[in-house]
């Protein structure tokens, strides 16, 4: 991916190092928007190893303005059984309050669908919040559709550690 230049001289690219503080610095605003604050647990130096470690495990596109990250798109590659083809799963899309309404969320979403389009991986998956309706609006506005008959399965902590 080409960096792109965006509205306001804001780029568009993929991420690289030095950039992992400003990518958590949104992770942790996203958690603050999403009411769970105290939950990362994500650190500058988990970053630096997932996405530029030996075999980095996630990806990441970002919109900068101004020396600043002020969005991300932070994913990775699913595969279908079904299709016997990846597809890229989209972590987390954040753009900050004060930078919405510009078309950088919409930019980062097209550059994963393009990215898509480019590899022949047949699909862009993703979750949203029930109550974020500003979200789902946006996804509604790009295309997207919910997926109905599915539900989101988890299992963490002691229910994890009892599994295993």
């Amino acid at each position: 991916m080409n960096p792109q230049s965006l509205a306001d001289g804001a780029v568009l690219r993929r991420v690289h190092p030095g950039d992992e503080q400003g990518v958590l610095d949104c992770i942790q605003a996203l958690a603050a928007y999403e009411r769970e604050p105290d939950a990362v647990e994500n650190t500058v130096d988990a970053l630096t190893e997932t996405l530029f470690g030996d075999r980095p495990s996630v990806f990441a596109h970002v919109v900068e303005y101004r020396g600043e990250i002020v969005g991300i798109a932070v994913w990775y590659l699913t595969y279908s059984t079904w299709t016997g083809r990846n597809g890229i799963w989209l972590e987390d899309l954040y753009v900050r309050d004060e930078f919405r309404g510009r078309g950088f969320g919409k930019a980062l979403v097209s550059s994963l669908a393009a990215l898509c389009l480019e590899r022949g991986y047949p699909r862009l998956d993703w979750t949203v919040l029930d109550w974020n309706a500003p979200s789902i609006a946006f996804y509604r506005s790009i295309g997207a559709e919910p997926m109905s008959g599915w539900t989101t399965q988890r299992v963490t902590g002691s229910a994890l550690a009892a599994l295993a």
